[in-house]
C-alpha cells in the first residue's frame, strides 16, 4: 500500500488553534473530467477534494494520471465566515501556490475563481503582470477590463518570481519544451515581437490546444488565429 503523507500547519486565531493543509501525498480516487475541475486524494482512509487550476488539471492529463496512481500537491488552504467548508486548491510546485496566494489578494477574486482563471501556467500570467499586459490577463475566464487592471496595479512588481520561475524539461504543470515551441517561439521573435510576447502567445496555444506541442506548423497557425495581427505588429 502506498505511503502517504498529510502536513499540517498550525496557527492561532482569536477562536483557538486551527490546523491548515499545506501538503498532501495520496492516492487518487477520482479525477473530475469537467469543471468544476477537481481530485480527490485519499490519504489514511480519508479522502480529500481538491480544486484544481486548469492548467494542473491537463498536467495530470499529459501523465495520464488515474484512478489509484499516487499523486502530491501543494495545498491553498482557505475557511472563512462565508465560506466555512475548507476549500483546497492544489498545486505541484510551491513558487505557483505561492503566486496563488498572492492572487486572491487582489479584490474581486477569490479561491474558485481564481483555480478557474488560471488557465495559463503560472509563468505566463506573472509575465503579463509584470509587463502590464492586460490582454493577456483578459484571456482568463472571468477575468474583464477591469479586474485585469486591479491585478496589475495590485500585484506589479510582487510577482517577479513566479515570473522568472523555470522548470525541468517536461516537469509536471509546465509547457514542455518542444521543438515545435522553442521553434515558433524564435519566429515570433524574428517577426519583431518581443520574447516574454512571443512566449505568452505560445503557451496561450498550448494551454488551448496541447497536442500541437508536435507540430509546429499547426502551432503557429494556432497563435495567429488567435492573434490575427501578429504577424505585422512590431516590437514596441
Amino acid at each position: 500500500m502506498p505511503r502517504s503523507t498529510l502536513n499540517f500547519y498550525i496557527r492561532k486565531s482569536c477562536n483557538g488553534i486551527n490546523a491548515m493543509i499545506t501538503y498532501i501525498q495520496g492516492q487518487i480516487q477520482s479525477i473530475s473530467e469537467h469543471p468544476p475541475r477537481a481530485v480527490v486524494l485519499t490519504e489514511g482512509g480519508v479522502g480529500y477534494l481538491i480544486s484544481l487550476p486548469v492548467f494542473v488539471h491537463d498536467s495530470l492529463q499529459k501523465q495520464h494520471k488515474k484512478p489509484g496512481d499516487n499523486a502530491q500537491f501543494h495545498i491553498y488552504y482557505s475557511v472563512t465566515e462565508r465560506q466555512p467548508l475548507p476549500v483546497l486548491v492544489g498545486f505541484e510546485h510551491l513558487t505557483d501556490r505561492t503566486f496563488f496566494e498572492q492572487f486572491v489578494q487582489v479584490e474581486g477574486i477569490g479561491p474558485t475563481k481564481a483555480a478557474a482563471a488560471l488557465i495559463m501556467p503560472v509563468p505566463t500570467i506573472a509575465r503579463a503582470i509584470e509587463t502590464s499586459d492586460a490582454t493577456t490577463l483578459q484571456t482568463m475566464p472571468g477575468i474583464g477590463a477591469r479586474a485585469a487592471q486591479k491585478i496589475v496595479a495590485t500585484l506589479k512588481g510582487k510577482v517577479s518570481e513566479a515570473a522568472a520561475a523555470t522548470y525541468q524539461i517536461d516537469e509536471p504543470g509546465t509547457p514542455t519544451q518542444t521543438s515545435a515551441r522553442l521553434e515558433v517561439i524564435g519566429v515570433l521573435t524574428t517577426l519583431g515581437y518581443r520574447n516574454n510576447d512571443a512566449i505568452t502567445h505560445v503557451d496561450q496555444a498550448l494551454a488551448r490546444e496541447p497536442e500541437l506541442a508536435e507540430d509546429e506548423q499547426k502551432l503557429l497557425q494556432e497563435v495567429f488565429r488567435q492573434h490575427p495581427t501578429a504577424t505585422a505588429a512590431p516590437a514596441r
